[in-house]
């Protein structure tokens, strides 16, 4: 299975959208950002649809997932 990066997905409002997606998904949503309109985001528990007009940002994790505690 491909790596997942952790992404939040920001909106006006502020309400935030938090997914694991791959790097096809992400790219489709990087590149629907400046088309507007509804768009559906495959993510790793299915499917979600977001009106990416409303998007305000898109964070990516780039740090690997870590198990565990103490100093990174």
């Amino acid at each position: 299975m491909a790596a997942l990066k952790r992404v939040s997905i920001g909106f006006k409002g502020g309400q935030v959208l938090a997914l694991r997606l791959g790097e096809d998904a992400l790219q489709t949503l990087q590149g629907a950002l400046d088309e507007g309109g509804w768009r559906d985001v495959t993510h790793d528990e299915g499917t979600a649809r977001v009106n990416v007009g409303q998007v305000v940002y898109v964070q990516v994790d780039s740090a690997e997932a870590r198990v565990g505690f103490g100093a990174v």
